[in-house]
Parts: C-alpha cells; structure tokens; sequence
C-alpha cells in the first residue's frame, strides 16, 4: 500500500481537511493551538505508528521563480554541477523542504544528515553576511558618505522583508534580481567580443593578444611550468568558492507549484544556462586584462570599492570607455544583493529540515500564515550581524575570514550530495525498482557521481595548500581554511556515539516516507491563474 497524508487538529478533534492547490499540504487548525500536526505512516504501518513531522511551508514558486533562483544563487564548477544530475533524480522523486540534506539522513546514516545539515546551514548563514559586507564595498564605489553600519543594517531589513512577508515575495524579488545578473553576464560577454574586434573609443583591436603577453597562465609560488600548475591551482581554489546554482534549484523543491513538472525542467535550463554564462564568462575575463595589470594588482592589495577590481571595469577605463562602469558596477550590486537574499532562505530551510527530522530545536518548524518559517529566518538574520565586523577590521580580510571558511564546506556540501546519491540509486535498484520510473534520469549513473565525489574531496584538502609552502604558514589561514574539514567528522562521530545510530542496510532505506503526500498533490494540482 502506498503511504497516506494526513493533518490533524488535535487527538481530540475531528480531522479536518481543506485542499490548496497553492499550498503543499493540507491544512487545519486547533481550537488551542495554531500549529497542525503531519502525519506520515511507512508502507505496513498500522495508524498507532504514525510519525508527526511539523512542515508548514507553502507550495508558491513558480517555474519562472526557481530558474533564476539557481541562475541567482552563485557560479559553477564541473565536479560540483555534475553533482547536480544525482540530486536532480532524488529531487524530482521526492521535493520536499530542504531535500538533501534530509536525505543524507534517510538513505545513508542519521547521523551523516546531522553533520551534513549543520555544515550545509554554517555555509548558507556565513555566506549571507560575505554578500552584506560586499553590497557595502560596492555602494562605496560611488561615494562614502553613507556610514558602513547603515548600509549594513538596510540591507539585513531589506533581506528580512523580502524572506518575511511572503515566499511569493520572496521568489518575485529573486526572479528579477537575478534577470539583472542575466543581464549583466550577456552583456560583458558581448562587450568583450565586440571590443575584442576593435569596437571601442581608441579601436585597439586587442583580440587574444593578453593570451601571448604576458600569457594565458600566471605563475605563483615558483617560476616556469611548475609556478604555472601552482597558479592554476590557486584559482581552482578561489573558483571552488563559487559553485552554486543547481543546489539552490533542490532546496527551492519544498515551495515550488507542482515539482514532479517544474523541477526536472529547471534542472536542465539551469545546468545549461549556468555552463555557457559562466564557461563564457571565464573566457572574457582573460581576454579583457592581463594578469599582470597594475591596475588589478592594485585593486585587490589596497581594497579599492565598488566594481574598481573587476576586469571589465579595468578594461573599460583602459579604453577610454564612460558610462558602462557606473551600469556594471550597478548591475554587479544588484546580484550581490540576490546572491545575499538566496542565502538567507537557504540557511532558513536548512535550519527548517534539520527541526523537521528532529535535530534542531522544534520551535523553529513554526511557520506563519503565508508558510515562512519566522524563527529560522530571524536566526538566520541574528547570525548575519557578524557582517558588522567591517566597522572595526579591513574589508578585504572580513571577506578573506569568510571565503575561506566557506570554500570547505561548500565542497563538502557537494561531496555529501553525491554520496547520498550514490546510496539512493543502490537502494532503489536493491529494493527492485528501475531508474526509468523516476520523473527525472541522469546521464551516466552513478559514474559521474563519483567523479563528482572525488573531485570534491580532492578539492577540500587542496583548499589551504598554500599555507603548507615554505615560507607561507600563517595559522589564522590554517584555522580558516579546514576548520569545517575537522568540525564534518566531529558532528558526524559525536551524533552516531550520542544516538547509537548505524548506516542503513539498502534494503532497509525508506523510500516511501512523503511519497505518497506528493502523489496526491501532484494528482489534484490545479494551475493557479495567471497574473
């Protein structure tokens, strides 16, 4: 028998039940309390083996929202993306509020979700104030009468607007945030074809000609092929720090409009559209600028504000282009603050599952009215005002403080990601289901996966590889650089010795919990109206 979905006033009461096609759940509410309970029971559960779990979130995302959201949320980088194809296939079956980090609990290890969970929600907290803290440095790019505390403090109440009013609110205000970063990504990479061709004020028709002097690679902590493989390496590492997109997509499947559909088709648009803006991308900075530019030198070593450290506006300035810095820098603020506003609902619906499986306090599966959960979003925002360090320290190392810190667990993130994958595609095929009946199949099972998983892992313990070279220890780059690579283990062997959890047998995984919940929304989904 297929599960079954229940919400309950109260063991007193009389069920009640009234469908939204709006919303994901059916919803009731008691006479004394104002939370309604979720009911779930496995397969050949009886009804005194009813589990409650507390989710009031709000299926109001539209396909056009969670496109962007992923668009919205960062960059790329081809183990982690690839990653993306497994957590699609999980996803797709089941979408539910903070998927894959209550997966890594389901299908691996109770306390692998645990640790999995805290790290994912460190990574999405500690992102929130890097995005404030470089909103700030951009606004200053135009002047510097605005105080730093303020600035900071208008963006934390615009973030918190935006996350509180509404998820609706919310998946507006990040669909036309990040069709500006659409359109800033499009238009550098046209400005750079077209200036490259000698379309710009002095007609310098400069095409690959900072490929040959001073060359393609740069060298760093050595001289000739080995100095170069070394640079290479230092910037696959600060490239690490940006791989999002995809993630963003699955943790949006909780609140999206009916996702059977919407989120096998987000995944594919997503992925691509990621590929080519950022692969493009790539291409267009080492064109614009040679890695010897004084000018950039400059920028990164004496802080400079606003967009003053970007290659395209180096470039601009050197061919005595007016207008388009101000437009880029303008632009470049507007997906910092998207950036920004997509942490802080990830972080909220990461704190939200892990309440949801019963590892974070209860109180925060409380929801308002319109489904947000308010108690993950303050907390969440309370964290963000770690951003006011800018006020008494340099710009330039808070933000190092939390690259750094954050380049680990989002690597770590992503190697949790395809792990779990991993254990779900041998249990369902244990459990003697075919990969065909998934609403979303992935290319090349389970091979890029494991490459994915590897990638990654190579990655976390090449992310401090500098401070290891002679002459280089710093124990503060040290600390930050592997800090979460030691806290993963700590909360995953503390949580299996407190709680006597063991690796689930694949036989035994359940993949049925909330299955049968999204069949029957999926059944009875009615389009909401246009507009």
């Amino acid at each position: 028998m297929a599960t079954t979905g229940f919400e309950a006033r109260s063991s007193e009461k009389e069920l009640q039940h009234e469908r939204s096609p709006a919303s994901k759940t059916f919803s009731a509410k008691g006479s004394e309390v104002d939370e309604a309970v979720h009911y779930t029971a496995t397969d050949g559960a009886d009804s005194d083996s009813l589990k409650p779990v507390y989710d009031f979130t709000h299926r109001t995302l539209k396909s056009r929202h969670i496109q962007l959201i992923g668009i919205g949320g960062g960059g790329l980088a081809p183990y982690s993306s690839l990653s993306q194809y497994g957590a699609a296939e999980m996803v797709t079956y089941l979408p539910i509020s903070s998927p894959f980090i209550r997966f890594a609990g389901r299908f691996v290890d109770e306390a692998f979700g645990v640790a999995a969970g805290y790290n994912f929600f460190v990574l999405e907290a500690m992102l929130v104030p890097f995005e404030v803290v470089a909103c700030n440095l951009i606004i200053h790019y135009w002047s510097e009468i605005i105080p730093t505390g303020g600035m900071i403090a208008m963006i934390l109440i615009l973030y918190a607007m935006i996350n509180i009013f509404a998820v609706k609110w919310y998946g507006e205000a990040e669909f036309w945030l990040s069709l500006g970063k659409v359109i800033l990504i499009i238009g550098l990479i046209s400005y750079t074809f077209v200036t490259m061709l000698g379309g710009n004020p002095i007609h310098d028709r400069y095409g690959f000609r900072f490929w040959k002097d001073p060359g393609a690679f740069g060298e760093a902590y050595g001289t000739g092929s080995l100095g170069r493989f070394v640079g290479f390496l230092v910037c696959l590492v600060q490239a690490s720090y940006t791989i999002s997109g995809p993630d963003y997509v699955s943790m949006a499947a909780g609140e999206a409009e009916n996702p059977r559909v919407v989120m096998p088709r987000a995944y594919k648009k997503v992925f691509g559209r990621l590929t080519a803006f950022f692969v493009l991308g790539s291409l267009a900075v080492g064109l614009n600028v040679p890695y010897t530019s004084p000018e950039l030198a400059a920028a990164f070593e004496q802080g400079e504000p606003g967009a003053a450290a970007s290659p395209y506006v180096i470039s601009m300035i050197r061919l005595r282009i007016d207008v388009l810095p101000d437009i880029v820098n303008a632009l470049i603020f507007t997906a910092c603050f998207s950036a920004g506003n997509s942490y802080v609902y990830c972080a909220s619906r990461a704190l939200l599952g892990l309440a949801l499986e019963g590892r974070a306090p209860r109180f925060f599966t409380r929801c308002l009215k319109n489904g947000v959960p308010i108690y993950c979003v303050l907390f969440v925002l309370l964290i963000s005002l770690i951003s006011f360090l800018q006020v008494s320290n340099g710009t330039a190392t808070v933000l190092r403080w939390f690259v750094s810190i954050i380049t680990a667990s989002q690597l770590i993130n992503f190697a949790v990601i395809t792990f779990t994958y991993t254990r779900f595609k041998k249990a369902w095929e244990a459990q003697g289901h075919s990969r065909d009946d998934l609403p979303y199949k992935g290319w090349y099972q389970p091979f890029l996966a494991w490459y994915a998983f590897c990638g990654c892992i190579v990655m976390i313990l090449m992310n401090g590889f500098t401070v290891f070279i002679r002459g280089n220890w710093q124990i503060t780059n040290f600390f930050f650089c592997y800090t979460m690579v030691g806290v993963f283990p700590i909360l995953y062997f503390g949580w299996k010795i407190l709680k006597g959890t063991k690796i689930i047998k694949l036989t035994e995984v359940d993949l049925r919990k909330d299955v049968a919940e999204i069949e029957e929304y999926t059944q009875n989904y009615i389009p909401s109206p246009p507009g």
